[in-house]
């Protein structure tokens, strides 16, 4: 036998035992031996191995009697969505309208109607959870057989039954975590890691891999990136590249593998693909603003040269740009797909008109691309109560003030599953944690490890433990004179600095675990005066003891990253702060635009009720220097107004695209069904009033109107309704001279924006209005011009 190999352009290279010929590859370089495997599917047929079924419940609806009832209850929009079956079409969908019953109502009615068949669809998500609901609502709506997966799964499959045709052998064992791999290939380049730098290097590798940069590359496109490398680039690169070898030498692969020699084998091996192309005809991707570059290349080999693809999205929710998620596929996609219809979901029924004006006025102050492209929602909901602000001392208040508040609301009635507390980063939940236990509410923690289960939080106990024990024989205590200076230095060497570590990740969340415990020994040290290390390490004990209560109904603990794609009837957004909303190491317009894209999820999460709150100090009697976030300027009571000009937001409708002749001509343009609604420059509200709308701002806003400017304005109005003999509004009403004084127009394209110039009237005043804007003196007030 003879070895070959497929050589990822990740860096991915395996050995792959065969017997006789190598593959040309685009992509990749692989050489695989056989190893112990996951099995083949058993099923003759690949598509549809292992797939399993949404459980059945009394409570799922009755399925349909027909195609046409399938479209029952469903919304114009949203219709429209189910009912475009053929060529591309792109869903501009926002939070809470209602996208995922409008793709699988369209997938149902598609089969139901006879128009696609079953095992033809494709419907890629992200999250196995989000997979299986879809299939669980296609089942309800007739439509089994559909294949609904995680790009991930959908490629494995096709990876475990194409692997003996393509390559030959047995599919390399995947691996489910790399960190010791990362690990190992760190030993054998002699870099020392601790665990926080070990997640941080291999999430950097799991970057590199997902945009398909490889070893040699990654200093460069990390720097392009505006990445914050967690380690010297060059030292990355080197562990990058050893890891690749480490796996090539175990003959196994990692779940950034499964994707990269999918792709290598589709784009190698045109047989395979045209037989996975004759399989799959229709695809649906869900959630696709947070595609990858890998992704979407696996898409588009997928599809080959067809057309018939629905995409789903919202650019406002993009919240994982870190790990090489990108809304640019989204955003392009009418430039790729020119004949594409494209349908904007804007009523939202999830959540209340209060809480959604709130929404949309924080995208109103939105910067960027995706904010160019934002959405306007539109509450389908009953009124609610206005969201809650509310300011306290320091964090164990806020905490504290929560707890109480969702006591209440429990008692009152409101189920504990349907509230939750909402946080930028995991190590904020101890603290909430510690309050809701105080309280005598029964959490849940979503998306993180319990703080005492966290691996830095035992081993900072033991070292805690091992000094309260054996403390009087440690020189780093001869200068520690108190409870938290003895406390601090014991931290300080398991990592724990007095500023924070640069940068996001494991690093950084690893120095908040520890720079909790430091905090909460200063506050415990405060409450009990005299009290020693031990003493502290028995209050530890207890802490973490009473956190095993039973949580399975409880109020759901979760940072807003892990939030992304839930709701509750009741959301706490707590610490909404600088520093900690926008984050300290937001930096870069970038990073700060995701930020508050980041609080538009947590704000959209809510139902019915929203609580925001901040804390003045970190801990009690701590300087009240911090300030509740930037993003709420113009939004909470008593902020002034928000600075800067709104963004245009999307309307709800449809822009349908017309294709070209035989020849694939260019698309003509599309037609807009709805008119985007008019918003105020100044603080982003949407304007009703004619005069307001004129004015492009609302009454109340500050005005930056050029008042020389203005007075010319109107003298040459009074010239002009002179000599034509109608009333001077018969020109340019007052507010529509108010707002060209205000805006300053530069050229035609500007002055025709504003509310009032409408063609006839920039055809005939055009020249004279920009002549005044431009300073020009005595413009048209000649009487014998």
């Amino acid at each position: 036998m003879r070895s070959h190999g497929v050589n990822v352009r990740g860096g991915t290279t395996i050995p792959v035992a065969h017997s006789h010929r190598v593959m040309p590859v685009a992509l990749i370089r692989l050489s695989v031996r056989a190893c112990g495997q996951p099995t083949h599917p058993s099923r003759e047929t690949w598509q549809h191995g292992g797939v399993t079924a949404a459980t059945h419940s009394t409570l799922f609806p009755q399925v349909p009697d027909s195609a046409d009832a399938v479209l029952e209850g469903l919304d114009l929009e949203q219709r429209e969505v189910a009912t475009a079956l053929r060529g591309p079409v792109c869903v501009l969908a926002g939070a809470g309208t209602g996208k995922t019953r409008a793709i699988t109502h369209r997938i149902a009615y598609g089969v139901r109607a006879g128009i696609l068949q079953p095992s033809s669809v494709l419907a890629v998500t992200f999250t196995n959870r989000a997979a299986g609901e879809m299939r669980g609502r296609l089942r309800q709506l007739g439509a089994s057989g559909v294949q609904a997966r995680t790009f991930h799964s959908a490629a494995l499959r096709q990876l475990q039954y194409f692997w003996p045709k393509a390559i030959g052998g047995s599919l390399p064992r995947l691996v489910d975590r790399k960190i010791q791999l990362v690990a190992d290939a760190a030993a054998a380049c002699r870099i020392r890691l601790d665990r926080g730098e070990l997640r941080d290097v291999t999430a950097e590798i799991e970057w590199s891999k997902v945009t398909q940069t490889v070893p040699a590359d990654y200093a460069p496109a990390a720097a392009k990136a505006g990445r914050e490398a967690p380690r010297d680039p060059a030292e990355i690169a080197q562990l990058y590249a050893a890891y690749e070898d480490l796996k090539r030498a175990r003959s196994v692969i990692d779940f950034e593998d499964v994707l990269l020699l999918t792709v290598a084998v589709l784009q190698d091996r045109h047989d395979v693909a045209e037989q996975v192309r004759a399989q799959y005809q229709h695809f649906v991707v869900d959630e696709y603003q947070d595609v990858s570059p890998l992704q979407q290349r696996l898409l588009e080999l997928w599809l080959g040269d067809r057309d018939d693809l629905c995409v789903v999205g919202d650019a406002s929710q993009t919240i994982y740009s870190f790990t090489g998620a990108t809304p640019d596929h989204l955003l392009d996609f009418r430039g790729r797909h020119p004949g594409a219809t494209v349908v904007k979901l804007v009523r939202d029924y999830r959540s209340t008109p209060q809480v959604v004006h709130l929404a949309n006025g924080l995208l109103a102050q939105a910067r960027g691309r995706a904010a160019d492209h934002r959405l306007e929602l539109v509450s389908q909901r009953p009124a609610g109560p206005e969201p809650g602000y509310a300011e306290y001392s320091d964090e164990p208040a806020e905490a504290e003030g929560a707890a109480r508040r969702i006591r209440e609301l429990i008692d009152s009635g409101v189920p504990a599953a349907e509230i939750a507390v909402l946080f930028r980063t995991n190590s904020q939940s101890e603290t909430y944690e510690q309050a809701l236990a105080d309280a005598g509410v029964p959490y849940q923690l979503r998306g993180a490890e319990r703080f005492f289960d966290r691996p830095e939080v035992r081993k900072a106990g033991s070292a805690l433990r091992a000094a309260a024990r054996f403390g009087g024989n440690d020189s780093l205590l001869d200068d520690a004179v108190d409870l938290p200076s003895q406390v601090r230095a014991v931290l300080s060497g398991e990592g724990w600095t007095t500023q924070p570590p640069a940068g996001s990740g494991a690093v950084r969340e690893r120095w908040e675990s520890l720079a909790a415990l430091v905090g909460l020994a200063q506050d415990f040290a405060a409450a009990r005066a005299g009290a020693t290390l031990s003493d502290l390490v028995v209050e530890l004990d207890e802490r973490a003891g009473a956190q095993h209560a039973p949580t399975v109904q409880g109020v759901t603990l979760a940072s807003l990253h892990s939030a992304k794609g839930l709701e509750w009837d009741v959301v706490f957004l707590v610490g909404v702060a600088e520093g900690m909303m926008p984050i300290t190491y937001a930096k870069t317009d970038e990073q700060i635009e995701e930020e508050r894209r980041l609080l538009y999820v947590g704000v959209t999460r809510a139902r019915e009720r929203l609580h925001l709150s901040w804390a003045l100090a970190r801990s009690p009697g701590g300087r009240p220097n911090r300030r509740p976030s930037r993003f709420l300027k113009g939004l909470r009571p008593g902020s002034g107004t928000a600075g800067g000009q709104a963004a245009a937001a999307g309307a709800g409708g449809v822009e349908r695209g017309i294709r070209g002749g035989g020849g694939g001509g260019a698309a003509a343009a599309p037609r807009r069904t709805q008119r985007t609604p008019a918003r105020c420059r100044v603080c982003g509200r949407t304007l009703t009033d004619a005069g307001e709308m004129k004015l492009m701002r609302c009454e109340g806003c500050p005005s930056d109107m050029d008042e020389g400017v203005y007075e010319r304005l109107r003298e040459w109005r009074a010239v002009q309704a002179g000599r034509s003999g109608q009333p001077a509004f018969c020109v340019f009403t007052d507010k529509t001279l108010m707002a060209i004084a205000e805006s300053v127009p530069e050229d035609e394209r500007e002055l025709a924006r504003i509310p009032g110039v409408g063609m006839r009237k920039l055809n005939r005043y055009g020249t004279d209005v920009l002549a005044i804007c431009a300073g020009q003196e005595g413009v048209g007030l000649d009487e014998d011009d």
